[in-house]
Parts: structure tokens; sequence; C-alpha cells
């Protein structure tokens, strides 16, 4: 007998959490996330998505024992704001038993038929800033800090289940030594005295606070037409500079602003912490807060994060003086290799930006979808 119950409480869902560490503690390519972070984003009266979302955390039991897990949402600024009428699931782990499956995704069914949603996709998070998307190809590779890993069964559980493939993303790496200088140094001063354009390099954290509301009110604007986006809102804004600018390098984020001061670009590479988090294993304490600074300077990998350019600007070469100041940063940290963070197949801007450095495609995620 499968047995579904709720976790509510903290140390409910700490297990919630835990589950995934003991599923994939032989898998040397899942990534640990913080324990703390997690808990985080799962608490009602810290995460300011529970404004406008709200989510339910189910445990599966076999015989006592836990056997998998996922997070009904409901985004309400989707729903009501965007027309979508969709329940969400994410943060899902199970052993490889559909029946285990099944019984979870009744959960989010009965989610989503009680407010009289049409649809169920996932795996998603509550927003655009958290994890998406099954992976589909390239089980064989490490994970990062911003991607969720599965074990390659979960795609035949959906496509059982009658599920098919909504968003696709790609994943992609090349090596610094493909960047040439030279390619950028030919038009980056053109375009900055055209558009009148200056890049803002910071050099501490303070500096890149300064900028980051600007930066999320472009971000929005930059991906508002893009099929998956919903928008930040300000006390998001707020939750996820906490969340994440601890984890940055100011040196890898630059900002492009034009001549009356409004920013019109901007671009935010994090180190790889992919081997301090295995090190730190969830817990920032005693040793895992130390992993994690050295790693912010001491890495040769870095993950391009985000990169978001104004409409008006868009295939304007804006990207030339960015990787001038990029070039030279990486070259002094001795960066190695670059990773792209997942993008969607559909967002053909940002693949075409990629094309100069060669990348090579590892992998493949996508969220499935299924009527109600």
């Amino acid at each position: 007998m499968i047995s579904i119950r709720e976790a509510k409480t903290k140390k409910e869902l700490k297990q919630f959490i835990l589950f995934s560490f003991d599923l994939y503690k032989d898998n040397p390519n899942w990534i640990p996330p913080l324990i703390q972070d997690e808990l985080v984003t799962f608490d009602k009266t810290q995460n300011p998505v529970f404004e406008n979302a709200e989510a339910y955390f189910y445990c599966a039991y076999k015989d006592e024992k836990m056997v998998g897990k996922v997070a009904a949402i409901i985004n309400w600024t989707e729903v009501n704001d965007l027309g979508k009428k969709k329940v969400r699931f994410g943060w899902f782990d199970v052993i490889d038993d559909i029946e285990v499956t099944k019984a979870l995704l009744e959960k989010v069914y009965e989610l989503g038929k009680k407010h009289n949603l049409e649809e169920v996709e996932g795996p998603m998070g509550f927003s655009n800033m958290d994890k998406v998307g099954l992976l589909t190809e390239g089980f064989e590779h490490i994970g990062t800090m911003i991607t969720w890993y599965n074990n390659p069964y979960y795609v035949t559980h959906f496509e059982q289940l009658g599920y098919v493939k909504e968003k696709q993303f790609l994943e992609s790496v090349f090596p610094f030594a493909n960047v040439k200088l030279e390619v950028f140094e030919r038009t980056s001063d053109f375009i900055c005295k055209r558009y009148q354009l200056r890049v803002v390099n910071c050099k501490s954290t303070k500096e890149v606070l300064k900028y980051a509301d600007q930066m999320f009110d472009l971000f929005n604007e930059c991906y508002a037409k893009l099929s998956s986006f919903v928008p930040i809102s300000a006390a998001q804004k707020e939750f996820f500079k906490k969340k994440y600018m601890g984890m940055i390098n100011p040196e890898f984020i630059n900002f492009v602003f034009d001549a009356n001061d409004k920013m019109i670009a901007f671009s935010i590479i994090m180190p790889s912490l992919t081997e301090a988090l295995k090190k730190a294993n969830g817990r920032l304490f005693p040793f895992g807060w130390y992993h994690l600074w050295r790693a912010k300077t001491k890495t040769n990998s870095i993950l391009f994060y985000l990169i978001g350019i104004h409409p008006d600007y868009q295939n304007k070469g804006v990207t030339a003086p960015m990787f001038i100041e990029y070039f030279n940063a990486f070259k002094r940290f001795g960066i190695e290799t670059c990773i792209r963070t997942p993008e969607l197949d559909e967002n053909n801007a940002i693949h075409n930006l990629w094309k100069t450095f060669d990348p090579v495609i590892h992998k493949r995620r996508c969220t499935y979808i299924k009527k109600l």
C-alpha cells in the first residue's frame, strides 16, 4: 500500500528535502542543495512568492519508508493575470515505481481540479527564478546548482502516464579558449559610440545591490514575451537579492547603460559551485560555508546564469563590450570552462548569441504537460 502524507512542519519539510539526498547518495552527478535554502523557499512566512501562490508538499510512503515526494503549486499570477489555467508540480523525486508516481501526481490533480484548472505541468518551481525541467539527455554529466537532476526512468514514468513534452530547454558547454577577444574588439567601440553606451563592471557586492532593482525591472521587460514567463514582484526582488548575492562574484556581473543612464542590458555569471556544494552536502556548517566562499574566486568553471537585453537593443551588438569585460575577468581568474544554464529551445535570440563560441549541447530537459 502507498500512503501520501502532507509535509507541514519544519521537521516534515526537512524529511521532504532529505529524501533526495538518500535517493541519489551513490550518484556522483547529483548536486545537493543547501537544506536551509530549501526550507526558506518552502516557508510561507519568508518566501514572498506565497503572496501570489500556494503550494503543498507531499511525501509517499510504502511500509513506512519514504519512496517519493512532490510539491503541488498554483501560481495565481499565472492563472489570473496571464490566463493560464495550470497547476504546477516541482521538487519531484521518486523510486522506480510508477504506482508511486501515480499516487503523488494524483495529489497535484486534486489541487488543480479543486480550482477548476485545465492542465498540469512540471517539473517547475514557483517562478522563472526557480529550477525547471526534467532531464531527458545528459544523465552522465554532472549537474549544476541551478538545475534539478533526475534518474532516466522519470521520463518513462511520465510518458506512460500520458504526459507530452511542453517546454524544451538546452544546456551547453564550451571552453574559454573558444572566446576570441578580437571578434568583439572590432565592434565594441563602434557600438558604444553609436548608441552612447557605457558598461559598468562591478567591483563589490554593495555596488551590485545599487543596480539590482533596475536589473530585475529589465529582466521582467526582456523576458515578458516568452511563453513561460511570470513577472517578479517587488517583494521577490528583495528575497532573491538576499538569496543569491552571497554566491555571486561581483566581478562577474555587468550592466550596460544608455546616454540617459537607463539600464539596457545586464549579465550575471556565477562561479560554478558544483564541487563546493558536493563537499558541503547540504549544510553550511561546520565547513560548508568555507567551501562555498572559496569557490567564489577559486574556480575554473563559470555558469552563464542570466543575460537580458532590452528589446530595443537586441541584435545590435550590445554584447560585444560586455564580453570584452568578461574576457579580461575570466583570464584573470583562470577560467577554463563556460557552462550555459537551461535556455528555452524557442529562444532563438539567445542561441544566436552563443554561435561564435561553438558550444556543445550536452544536456536537454523539458517540462511535461497533461490535460486534467
